[in-house]
């Protein structure tokens, strides 16, 4: 690993782009009010990130003892190491509960995301319309359930909410226009959160 000894066992590099789950890791890293620097990669990987991630992708988390770059592994480092605030419930059952909802969530809408968010270069129209309309008819169907608790499915901010709100942020650059009086407990759990502090600091200028 690089060798980066400036750096104290509380502070931390992100190399990151505008890319979702950057973008959940600097939810992540705002929400346990961590101290990080971002550094910003764009398409051109420098060969020094081949030693901290052999498979080129973002982002990439660093301090003086460890580098991760899955964005679920840096999640339960994390959690495990500064756990104030606590994203995950106590109890082992409801903490496997909330990891099987967090599956769910990256399984049956982020990869829509990622598939709607592919670079010009490498994107499939009808992989996307596809998605699209996936995308659409769940978070529809889903909305009503944004009405029941304060955040998502829970009293309290976790995880899911860290790996929701930065795909819900990116929903009219991915041409996903949901109709407004069928979603409206959706409309209002994205004006609370995005209103959130740490949601707020962790936009980058791109977004």
């Amino acid at each position: 690993m690089a060798n980066l000894p400036h750096l104290s066992l509380t502070q931390f590099i992100l190399y990151a782009d505008h890319g979702i789950n950057s973008h959940i890791v600097r939810l992540l890293l705002e929400e346990k009010r961590l101290n990080y620097e971002t550094v910003f990669i764009g398409e051109e990987r420098p060969e020094e990130l081949i030693e901290l991630n052999p498979y080129h992708t973002l982002p990439i988390l660093v301090n003086r003892d460890i580098s991760l770059y899955e964005h679920n592994v840096i999640f339960e480092y994390l959690e495990e190491r500064h756990r104030v605030p606590r994203l995950m419930p106590d109890a082992p059952s409801e903490r496997a509960k909330v990891r099987q909802l967090a599956w769910r969530l990256q399984k049956d809408w982020l990869k829509h995301g990622y598939t709607l968010l592919t670079h010009s270069d490498s994107f499939d129209i009808q992989a996307a319309t596809a998605a699209r309309k996936s995308l659409s008819d769940s978070l529809v169907t889903i909305a009503p359930l944004f009405g029941h608790k304060p955040y998502f499915m829970s009293d309290t901010f976790g995880w899911c909410d860290v790996l929701l709100l930065p795909l819900l942020w990116r929903l009219n650059k991915m041409g996903v226009h949901l109709p407004t009086h069928l979603i409206r407990p959706l409309i209002h759990y994205q004006e609370r959160q995005f209103a959130r502090p740490s949601f707020i600091n962790s936009i980058s200028f791109k977004e």
